[in-house]
């Protein structure tokens, strides 16, 4: 289903221009900063929901910096599209069964998951059609677990694991393709540097009661381990109070393998927003974004338990998110060009390569301010 719709997607984003005959024209790449669609400081909607990254380009010159803060909230398990109950999980085979001191089934529950992100970025536009993008995160993650005994018939305690640090460092440009007073088209091109530690630790109840210190299952590390390339493709229009918007974006790795022997799947994701301005100073927007991620290819052979996030097989999906976001923009004294945003979004859509936590919500607020 997701596949469908980001086919669908990326057709839209590379014809859209063509429907309004923007390409054909052949108009000048270069106008005056005010006119710059999805750009400058002429409304709150002439900038991108705070959730969509690299979507506008800058004049030569320019500035921005950036700050986001992202949360994501799950809880609850699913297999595909059907929800979980302990007795389900308990029942699937663990993929270390034979392994000495391993059940054959698994018999541990993840519960609930948070992630705090915050994320520092910074554009420089050397040419009016070419944007330099840098982002660094730095994560926040916590899963709360059940243990069950090794007949899987009582739960024998809880425990949470933490992994907190800087993340993959993403570098990019934006290359302009076309932009008037009402369209823009331009590529997203990057690569993210494995810069996020994959070696966290911590101590978990396993099902014989003890507490061992283990190397955390991949959903707990920070980054990938392997060196990843970005691409992307990004439309905006604008006219009167409306404003809207197209983007297709990937993730493939550039590696065989990272260091400890896996990848993370290939990620795509397509995303649309239409935003009306209520005042110069304030647009709401509406967004759709649907992905699809591959499963996790190879295994890190220091990862092992009785576990669902310990077996690589059991990452990705496809998803369907909706959100609502405000934009806000200060057009007087001191907040002059400062830019507030924040977005919320619910899932609509999930069919996970189970089983898995489910998100229940994503949370975004973010700043911007050129110069």
């Amino acid at each position: 289903m997701c596949k469908k719709i980001l086919l669908a997607g990326a057709i839209f984003i590379i014809s859209g221009l063509s429907s309004t005959g923007a390409i054909a024209q052949n108009k000048p790449n270069s106008l005056p900063k005010d006119m710059h669609v999805n750009h400058g400081n002429h409304g709150a909607s002439s900038h991108a929901p705070i959730g969509v990254m690299g979507d506008h380009v800058h004049s030569a010159g320019e500035w921005m910096l950036s700050y986001r803060f992202m949360r994501m909230e799950m809880e609850g398990n699913r297999n595909g599209t059907n929800k979980l109950n302990h007795s389900n999980i308990l029942a699937m085979p663990n993929l270390f069964s034979g392994t000495a001191g391993q059940p054959a089934s698994l018999r541990i529950v993840p519960e609930d998951m948070t992630m705090d992100m915050h994320m520092l970025g910074a554009m420089y536009a050397p040419t009016s059609q070419l944007t330099l993008m840098a982002m660094l995160p730095y994560t926040e993650k916590e899963m709360n677990h059940l243990t069950y005994n090794p007949a899987g018939a009582a739960i024998i305690g809880g425990f949470k694991t933490k992994s907190e640090g800087i993340g993959d460092t993403k570098i990019s440009s934006l290359i302009s393709l076309y932009k008037s007073n009402n369209h823009s088209l331009h590529l997203n091109a990057g690569v993210s540097l494995p810069t996020g530690s994959i070696k966290e630790r911590g101590n978990a109840l396993i099902p014989n009661g003890a507490t061992p210190n283990i190397r955390l299952p991949y959903a707990m590390q920070l980054g990938t381990g392997s060196f990843d390339f970005h691409p992307g493709v990004t439309y905006a229009g604008h006219k009167g109070k409306w404003g809207w918007g197209s983007q297709y974006t990937g993730e493939m790795r550039l590696e065989n393998t990272n260091r400890e022997g896996y990848l993370w799947g290939d990620k795509h994701k397509i995303t649309a927003w239409g935003s009306y301005e209520w005042q110069d100073w304030v647009s709401t927007s509406m967004r759709l974004t649907a992905t699809t991620e591959d499963t996790i290819k190879g295994i890190d052979s220091a990862i092992i338990g009785p576990v669902q996030t310990a077996d690589p097989s059991n990452y990705g999906g496809e998803t369907i998110n909706l959100n609502f976001g405000v934009n806000l923009l200060g057009t007087k004294g001191t907040a002059k060009g400062h830019r507030l945003l924040i977005e919320a979004g619910v899932p609509l859509y999930r069919n996970l390569n189970g089983p898995q936590l489910e998100t229940d919500y994503t949370f975004m607020l973010g700043w911007q301010k050129a110069f």
